[in-house]
């Protein structure tokens, strides 16, 4: 069953992790840096085109990140 809490928890250790800045990553994605400490902070997860837009910058694997692997 996937579990949108472990969806959120394995997109912010991957923020975490990043050797990026959050307003790099912000950048890099359109959208501004509030939004990406919102995904880190106040259980807001990204719309789609964002999520996609994340995996692609953070280099992720988006079936790992949904809990389908």
């Amino acid at each position: 069953m996937i579990i949108l809490d472990d969806i959120r928890k394995k997109l912010i250790e991957a923020i975490k992790t990043s050797p990026m800045t959050q307003t790099e990553i912000a950048q890099r994605i359109g959208v501004c840096q509030q939004a990406i400490g919102q995904y880190l902070h106040q259980n807001k997860m990204p719309a789609l085109d964002t999520f996609a837009n994340l995996c692609k910058v953070l280099d992720l694997d988006a079936n790992e990140i949904l809990c389908l692997k």
